[in-house]
């Protein structure tokens, strides 16, 4: 009966390039490489940067929909609202 199974390969215990050999500058640059995966900090990034460009996207909506009007006054003298138009449109 061969033993081969029961031992087991080095490659099948570690996979990906935590049991291949690297220098300590590799491991040192790509830490993302040896480190296991961590859920609840990604899912923290995840949402501390959804909210972020969210929020972005709120601001500039909020910025585009205040310049569009404005208050103008006839010839009559009576005050209303206008949007803003460029000379280049």
């Amino acid at each position: 009966v061969s033993t081969e199974h029961s031992s087991g390969e080095r490659g099948y215990r570690t996979p990906g390039l935590r049991g291949a050999q690297t220098s300590t500058l590799f491991r040192a640059v790509n830490p993302e490489l040896f480190i296991k995966p961590n859920k609840p900090v990604m899912v923290f990034g995840l949402v501390t940067i959804t909210v972020c460009v969210g929020y972005l996207g709120y601001l500039h909506a909020m910025k585009e929909n205040n310049e569009q009007l404005y208050e103008a006054i006839d010839g009559e003298g009576e005050r209303y609202m206008r949007r803003k138009t460029s000379k280049w449109d």
